[in-house]
């Protein structure tokens, strides 16, 4: 097994030494390096990564304004030479910490934690199907089952669940596409709902843990036949 990284540091000494050190290590793979936060974003859409050694400290967007820009992202090992950022580190669920510089024996600490987190995501059964959502700073394990509604907020939306509500800086349109068609439906523009929820329905409504939800009219009969399929 070997993770897909990537470097993010605006320093090319830095990241050439971060880059021996990833291709010297057998779980790792280096995908691609990126001098500034834009690059790697843009970077980042386009390939699908598993670690992001990211510096904290660089020019007009640092590490922590890239973690807040991304909706879902790979685990992250934070690099700096300040380390009066450890503390603020943590409160974006990093993988690990490295202060430079960085010790061979330090790098593969960080690397174990990373396969050990790794592994610990792929063996989730399938009943306990999650996503990682951002909300408070933090990324927060939802499970797709306990989702009862979801609900627009402006450039907000509300997540229903059976642990409470979940807030988070997202459109409908993207989060519709992170969950399975065949579990959960759109059925009005401010409202998606778990289909294994639905107590009942009408032409304008539809009823899930007693609260009533609008219907839109020409989503009854796509409701009929997605809830004959779950």
């Amino acid at each position: 097994m070997k993770l897909r990284s990537i470097i993010v540091d605006d320093s090319s000494m830095q990241r050439i030494a971060v880059a021996k050190l990833v291709n010297n290590h057998p779980h790792l793979t280096m995908v691609g390096e990126y001098s500034n936060a834009i690059e790697a974003k843009n970077g980042l859409k386009n390939s699908n990564i598993d670690l992001i050694f990211l510096d904290v400290e660089m020019p007009i967007i640092n590490g922590f304004d890239l973690l807040e820009s991304l909706d879902s992202p790979p685990q992250v090992i934070l690099i700096t030479g300040n380390p009066n950022y450890a503390l603020k580190a943590f409160d974006y669920d990093v993988t690990d910490y490295l202060h430079k510089p960085i010790s061979a024996s330090r790098f593969d600490t960080s690397i174990k934690r990373a396969l050990t987190k790794y592994e610990q995501l792929q063996k989730v059964p399938e009943d306990d199907e999650y996503i990682f959502v951002k909300s408070n700073l933090r990324q927060r394990k939802v499970v797709l089952n306990d989702i009862k509604w979801v609900e627009a907020l402006g450039d907000y939306i509300k997540l229903v669940t059976n642990e409470g509500n979940v807030v988070i800086l997202s459109t409908m349109k993207s989060f519709e596409q992170k969950l399975p068609k065949d579990k959960f439906l759109r059925v009005h523009k401010s409202y998606i709902v778990n289909l294994e929820k639905v107590q009942k329905f009408n032409s304008k409504s539809v009823e899930l843990d007693g609260r009533q939800l609008p219907l839109s009219r020409n989503k009854k009969n796509v409701l009929i036949e997605a809830l004959h399929n779950v």
